[in-house]
């Protein structure tokens, strides 16, 4: 079992940036996909990034492409840099991560995913 812990979440003005990190702990953080989701009040939460066991693939929804960036250093940390900020990507963001075998495996479905943070709060101000 793994377990995650987000931070790095708060208020930003519309272009601002903010990043956000998730620490693993409790097994091989290499072992794990690891993916990003976000969850607006009334919504349904919604993937935002995954990145691969190996780091270099990555995968992004077409909401945040060219303004979120996914990577995960050596140790065990996954990080998501979110820059230009727009109002609605106000939401709780939470990581996620999945035990798999394959190190290109990129997981875009909730359901897919085992393990998951606490969350933390983003929010973008007009």
């Amino acid at each position: 079992q793994v377990h995650l812990v987000e931070s790095g979440g708060g208020l930003v003005q519309t272009g601002g940036s903010l990043r956000l990190s998730c620490a693993a702990s409790g097994r091989t953080f290499s072992n794990y996909a690891m993916g990003w989701f976000r969850q607006a009040p009334g919504k349904e939460r919604d993937f935002v990034a995954a990145a691969g066991r190996s780091g270099t693939t990555r995968y992004y929804a077409d909401s945040v492409k060219g303004r979120f960036t996914i990577s995960r250093d050596n140790a065990n940390t996954v990080y998501l840099q979110m820059n230009s900020l727009k109002p609605e990507d106000t939401a709780a963001y939470y990581c996620a991560a999945k035990p798999i075998l394959n190190i290109w495996y990129l997981g875009t479905a909730r359901g897919k995913y085992d393990y998951w943070g606490q969350g933390t709060q983003v929010t973008v101000s007009s």
